[in-house]
């Protein structure tokens, strides 16, 4: 039987068993409420273990970001593959209106785009390009919180070190894997996690 959490979200049975088994093969109860249900779905997105250490969070900028998304604060994301994976909440992605030129890629003329949107105080999810990240690093941003989990052989593991040198609140991670799932799984961590409970990882973070 399906299982209702707060905010009426429906975890199929399927899921609760995927998570029952990610925890009995690895213990994250060590870590703390928001950084473990961040840690444990993007593992379930991508049945990759060694994001647990792999991960670069930090549970003081996750608290606020949790706290301004569910005040509403726009999340903007890279690509449409993102924002496929983002179940819950609308999201702005310019790179339909973006165009490349000199030294300037689509997915960064996006991000440029998207911050006239939206303005600071943002939550940006990158998944996908390198350049959207570097780019945004380049704005004064303001943001919420930065997802930064582009994956790639070219620039991905430079510009997720560079977006941890930033001092930005940010997720990333260590490695040059990644990808639109998993950016999108972190965002959902914080979505699905209800505000009454952030000290309670329980089950409602699967």
């Amino acid at each position: 039987m399906s299982q209702v959490f707060p905010g009426s979200r429906v975890v199929h049975p399927i899921e609760q068993e995927s998570f029952r088994r990610l925890r009995a093969r690895l213990d994250t109860s060590h870590f703390p409420p928001l950084t473990r249900a961040v840690v444990e779905r993007v593992i379930h997105s991508a049945a990759d273990l060694e994001y647990a250490s792999d991960l670069v969070t930090d549970e003081g900028a996750l608290e606020k970001a949790h706290a301004a998304l569910h005040a509403g604060a726009p999340v903007v994301v890279d690509v449409e593959m993102v924002a496929a994976g983002i179940t819950r909440r609308d999201t702005v992605c310019r790179l339909k209106d973006a165009k490349s030129g000199p030294g300037l890629t689509r997915s960064a003329h996006a991000v440029r785009l998207a911050y006239e949107d939206v303005g600071p105080g943002a939550l940006w999810v990158i998944g996908c390009a390198p350049t959207a990240l570097e780019e945004l690093l380049t704005l004064d941003a303001d943001p919420a919180l930065v997802i930064g989990l582009p994956v790639g052989f070219v620039g991905a593991a430079e510009s997720k070190a560079a977006l941890r040198e930033s001092g930005l609140p940010a997720v990333s991670n260590v490695s040059e894997k990644g990808g639109s799932a998993v950016a999108a799984a972190a965002l959902n961590a914080l979505l699905y996690h209800p505000m009454t409970k952030a000290s309670e990882p329980a089950e409602e973070t699967s």
